[in-house]
């Protein structure tokens, strides 16, 4: 079983040219249980490599004569002034990566100026995750229900002691994937979580055994049940299809967010980003859209924004930044995803937000 130590305690700048060659480094620091954890698949991890390559579908169309000079990613949503519309993805276990763990990750969230998503199983807890945040700092909590709603309440009240702002119940994940990487390299939990510890332990547990002791059957009577517990916005995460955005929105979900988280659970199914558009169609306008998913690229988050998303979420990049430069290491890749969609945005004129949303991306039929 890997030991806490062994994760990286690296604070400070760090030197990469994109997220390829920043995962390539990562791997160099994080314990090989941890690496693979963090960045694998499902089965075959068909779905994990379709998340990146059916961005591929859609090409963007280079615009000229826009009169586009320095675009503006500034984004205003739920009343928070937003650096760019990009924010972070719940992932469990930031202490994989750094000793740090949620605590360093948090504040490189808060100085690039973004909405921070904190995992029920994170390594640490919310009562760090929100001081070292700031209280300035919008913040989001990522629920994984108990069996027990006495325990859910408890957790659903520690999370709005601690700033939540809104409440994502991921619902794709009331079983664990078919995550072999795992199997083979025999990895457990080295690290307690302690949100839930009334629960579960984490603590040499297998990640089957965590999903486990979480609800595995869920209905849209539970998003009534937090909606109107916490009286905080809901967004149901892992919304695929029309027929989840009518269950969602029906059952008071506030928001949806599209992902299959990062390829780790239905090997198989469909692209988040091919999911996209079906649900943005379905959704017509009723609720915000977060989107998640093999984001890799500028141009990943210019083509989600310009197919529906109002939100863009990090994952796995976030964690590798944090693995090599700990707070600073993080806010890095948020200037990186920053700096590349200016870019695209002066290629494709755009000089706002709002004006991604008003572009058409044209079908790629070359593949």
């Amino acid at each position: 079983m890997e030991m806490i130590y062994q994760a990286s305690t690296a604070e400070g700048a760090i030197d990469f040219i994109n997220m390829y060659d920043l995962e390539e480094a990562a791997k160099e620091v994080i314990p090989k249980g941890g690496y693979g954890y963090i960045s694998s698949g499902a089965g075959d991890i068909f779905t994990y490599r379709e998340n990146e390559k059916a961005f591929n579908h859609k090409l963007i169309i280079p615009h000229v004569l826009r009169d586009v000079e320095l675009p503006d990613t500034t984004t205003k949503f739920a009343g928070e002034q937003l650096s760019a519309p990009i924010i972070m993805a719940p992932v469990a276990a930031h202490g994989l990566a750094n000793v740090a763990a949620e605590r360093a990750s948090a504040k490189g969230v808060a100085r690039f100026g973004t909405i921070y998503t904190a995992s029920s199983y994170a390594s640490c807890t919310l009562e760090e995750i929100r001081e070292a945040g700031g209280a300035n700092t919008p913040q989001w909590f990522q629920f994984y229900m108990s069996k027990d709603n006495g325990i859910n309440r408890d957790i659903l009240d520690m999370a709005k002691r601690n700033g939540a702002e809104a409440i994502v119940l991921t619902a794709d994940a009331t079983v664990g994937g078919n995550r072999e990487t795992d199997r083979r390299n025999n990895f457990t939990f080295p690290l307690a979580m302690p949100i839930v510890q009334a629960y579960q332990s984490g603590i040499g547990q297998t990640m089957d055994t965590v999903y486990g002791s979480s609800k595995q059957k869920l209905s849209p009577k539970d998003v009534e049940f937090i909606a109107s517990y916490s009286d905080l916005p809901v967004y149901v995460k892992g919304v695929q299809s029309e027929e989840d955005v009518e269950r969602a929105l029906g059952s008071g979900a506030s928001g949806l967010w599209v992902s299959n988280h990062g390829g780790r659970q239905l090997d198989g199914g469909p692209a988040s980003f091919d999911s996209l558009e079906y649900v943005a169609e379905a959704a017509a306008g009723r609720a915000p859209i977060v989107f998640d998913s093999g984001v890799r690229r500028g141009q990943h988050i210019f083509k989600a924004l310009a197919s529906g998303a109002d939100l863009v979420a990090i994952g796995r990049p976030a964690i590798y930044g944090l693995a090599l430069g700990g707070a600073t290491g993080v806010q890095q890749v948020f200037d990186f995803f920053k700096k590349e969609l200016e870019m695209v945005m002066q290629l494709a004129g755009a000089q706002t937000v709002n004006d991604i949303k008003k572009i058409t991306l044209r079908e790629n039929r070359y593949l």
